[in-house]
């Protein structure tokens, strides 16, 4: 039904919805508290929005538009807070935090408090990349690195700023040399522009060389969420155990009570964020002590990638699970009664469903539907931290991971020693070695600042198969890293040959095994022929 409005309703209404008569718009120009607070109004009124926003929202905004007192302008908002307190404590209805977000950006923060922050599944990241930014620049003549509050101002503050001082001095130092002997390694061909074979090129060079940066190495993080997944954030940073972490959760509580205010009441109220955040600082704290007196100090040796756990166990069950769960939407009967059907099948009958619900993926975002979360793995793994931070990324997922050491040895790559620069790693490793074991008596966590990226880190990742099938095909395409690259392929050999899910592992067609030594070549080919697609087509709609 199309509601009618005013002509003065309307032209109002204009400047905040995208279309005024349809029944599908957009709002635009509103504080995010306006707007949350018009769609937790909306859930309890039957009026449209648009409704809800000429009569209560908007006469208070209209005035300041016209010039009015910036106190008139401040209606609409208070409005909107007075609701937010209202649903907060009448219904409890954490979802209203769910309506109003923003962005933000954490710059020079370490790459250790980079996990931290992106630990959240509700949000959006983008990360500065060790991948494209060479890190041999010395900005206010400081290499950038964090140097921690509770390491500078005790015993070890010296030996800190030295030894991470030579890491990256070595890291500069191999820089131009690494880049130099890549090219000579892979010289340009005629198919091969400038401009490409310079962006390859210098990503393989710090790709190799990326395993010297220690976790103190500062980076940028851009961020988008909504205010309960900040509320989330700012709880955890607040209980962290790293003096960084709960200073950025400060300044960013501060920056976001600008933009935000009302989606953050409880953060720091005693009885609420205080008391929660006590909670997860306690609870951490009570268990890790039970498990330094429970548990062994020494590991056992592991492979790069173990498969601990899967479901079902049996690879038929599995089968018919999928078929089942690919099924369910399409019929009318309870699961298990489905299921006792598909178990008289024959396996070219369970197969004839299979290759229907997975269909001709021609690309790696043709994915089945949800029917391949019926089935999932659980891996642990023991790879390089470097691989660890990309892999870390993915949200469809549970991981959890070990505190960072140097104690798991660390990985090399074979290039280094072909380009005749092995000894040169292998000296700033060792630094980051003697580094830890000094910190670590008094400085347990911040012990962790002088890990470099090369050094292994023990993490598990728990998934289901639609999530597997995204992430693998993902992160073993040919310009990824090979160290990552590795970590995928062994899950997807392990899918299919440990847990026996066959046909799973045949869902995965995209997954990459093959090895490819100048990994960023080809998707800088891809991209510059798009750019010349675009400046072609953009030239023949000016003519």
């Amino acid at each position: 039904m199309s509601e009618a409005f005013t002509p003065a309703e309307r032209e109002l209404l204009s400047r905040y919805v995208t279309d005024v008569d349809g029944d599908v718009f957009g709002l635009t120009d509103l504080p995010e508290v306006v707007k949350g607070a018009l769609f937790a109004r909306y859930s309890r009124s039957p009026k449209s929005v648009r409704r809800l926003l000429v009569d209560e929202f908007l006469p208070a905004l209209d005035e300041a538009a016209k010039g009015a007192p910036l106190e008139a302008a401040a209606l609409g908002t208070e409005r909107a807070e007075r609701l937010y307190e209202k649903v907060f404590s009448e219904y409890g209805d954490d979802s209203v935090a769910q309506l109003g977000g923003a962005h933000v950006a954490l710059e020079n923060v370490s790459n250790l408090l980079t996990k931290r922050i992106e630990w959240g599944r509700l949000a959006a990241y983008l990360e500065q990349s060790t991948r494209y930014i060479p890190y041999d620049d010395k900005p206010n003549g400081r290499y950038r690195y964090h140097r921690d509050a509770d390491v500078m101002a005790g015993p070890h503050a010296e030996a800190y700023v030295a030894h991470l001082d030579a890491i990256f001095d070595i890291y500069a130092e191999l820089v131009p040399q690494v880049l130099d002997w890549v090219r000579r390694r892979w010289p340009q061909d005629e198919a091969t522009s400038d401009f490409v074979y310079r962006s390859a090129t210098k990503a393989k060079a710090l790709d190799l060389l990326r395993g010297l940066l220690p976790a103190a190495t500062t980076s940028n993080v851009g961020m988008f969420a909504t205010g309960q997944s900040y509320e989330g954030l700012l709880l955890r940073l607040r209980a962290d155990e790293l003096a960084e972490a709960r200073t950025v959760g400060d300044s960013l509580l501060t920056e976001l009570r600008k933009m935000i205010p009302s989606f953050l009441t409880r953060v720091d109220r005693p009885d609420r964020g205080g008391a929660w955040s006590s909670y997860l600082a306690r609870t951490r704290d009570e268990t890790r002590a039970l498990a330094a007196e429970l548990v062994p100090a020494e590991p056992a040796p592991a492979e790069l990638v173990t498969l601990t756990d899967f479901s079902p166990r049996d690879p038929q069950e599995a089968e018919v699970a999928l078929v089942a769960a690919a099924l369910y939407p399409h019929v009318t009967v309870p699961e298990t009664q489905l299921e006792a059907e598909v178990r008289t099948w024959s396996a070219d009958r369970r197969a004839e469903v299979l290759r229907a619900y997975v269909g001709e993926r021609t690309n790696r975002r043709h994915k089945p539907g949800r029917g391949f979360e019926r089935v999932w793995y659980r891996f642990d793994v023991l790879g390089d931290y470097g691989g660890f931070r990309d892999l870390q990324r993915h949200r469809m997922l549970t991981i959890e991971w070990q505190d960072l050491t140097t104690r798991h040895g660390y990985e090399t790559p074979p290039e280094l020693e072909e380009a005749g620069v092995a000894d040169r790693w292998h000296e700033a490793l060792e630094r980051s070695a003697q580094l830890y074991e000094t910190l670590a008596p008094d400085h347990p966590a911040q012990a962790q600042y002088a890990v470099c990226f090369a050094y292994r880190v023990r993490y598990t990742m728990q998934m289901n198969a639609r999530a597997a099938m995204q992430m693998l095909e993902l992160r073993s395409t040919p310009q990824g890293h090979p160290q990552y690259r590795r970590v995928v392929q062994e899950m997807h050999r392990l899918i299919g040959e440990q847990a026996g899910h066959r046909a799973v592992a045949g869902a995965m067609v995209h997954v990459d095994h093959g090895a490819n030594e100048l990994e960023r070549l080809e998707s800088e080919r891809a991209a510059e022929a798009k750019r010349a697609a675009r400046a072609e087509a953009d030239a023949e709609v000016s003519s």
